[in-house]
């Protein structure tokens, strides 16, 4: 996975994800949601008609004192967690 850092404040992080679809950027967004401290996440997909970009860019906003790459690490470990637990539940049933 490729990601770049399109821009960032202390509040505000957007984050150009390369190779990535729908899927998991949903999966991602609805993650980081979860959290309390952050205020918005949403991601944009534009068709190359429009300025060239293809690659989803996250954006993320967290409540004042909360840095947002903190909040997508935390989102990225619970992601992680849900996974594993759902393939040893899945294990399990077989």
């Amino acid at each position: 996975m490729e990601l770049r850092v399109t821009e960032s404040s202390e509040n505000e992080l957007s984050i150009e994800i390369a190779g990535e679809d729908h899927t998991f950027m949903n999966v991602l967004k609805g993650a980081l949601l979860e959290h309390e401290q952050v205020s918005a996440a949403t991601y944009d997909v534009n068709p190359e008609q429009s300025g060239g970009q293809t690659e989803p860019i996250l954006t993320i906003k967290t409540e004042r004192g909360v840095d947002p790459l903190d909040a997508l690490e935390e989102a990225a470990v619970d992601i992680r967690e849900k996974t594993v637990a759902f393939r040893e539940a899945f294990e399990a049933a077989a």
